[in-house]
């Protein structure tokens, strides 16, 4: 199948595709006489699960390592386990920082009475902050 073909299959984009390529996170796919990419099934698969990977949130470094395990039928399952609780670890933290941030904008938001005068709560707090979350 050409590219076309693997993105609509695959449901990543042609673009993605290149790109994926580029970076050697799949193989270049093979080429017609004419220069065409042509893709087969397991293109299509390995495409599937970088997506479903990416979907996600996994970095593409960390996508490179599961592709390589997944690919390797003497692989320990450990490693792959490894690389989900780091993966999880990552998204909590981050989740922490999005609630603390969600949480400062709220103390702010309500502070605002956001009438015409131009004292403002939420210039302050920025201000404030100095690129730190103002205390509640």
């Amino acid at each position: 199948m050409n590219i076309g073909e693997a993105s609509k299959a695959s449901g990543v984009t042609a673009k993605m595709i290149r790109y994926y390529e580029s970076i050697d996170l799949i193989k270049a796919g093979k080429r017609t006489d004419s220069g065409y990419r042509i893709y087969g099934e397991n293109d299509v698969h390995t495409l599937r699960f970088i997506k479903r990977a990416r979907n996600l949130g996994f970095s593409l470094e960390h996508i490179k390592d599961l592709l390589s395990l997944w690919q390797d039928p003497q692989r320990a399952s450990a490693d792959v386990k490894a690389i989900a609780r780091s993966h999880l670890e990552e998204l909590e933290m981050r989740i922490r920082e999005l609630t603390e941030m969600r949480d400062t904008l709220k103390h702010l938001e309500h502070a605002c009475s956001g009438d015409q005068r131009p004292e403002c709560p939420i210039l302050h707090g920025l201000e404030a902050m100095g690129g730190k979350a103002a205390c509640h």
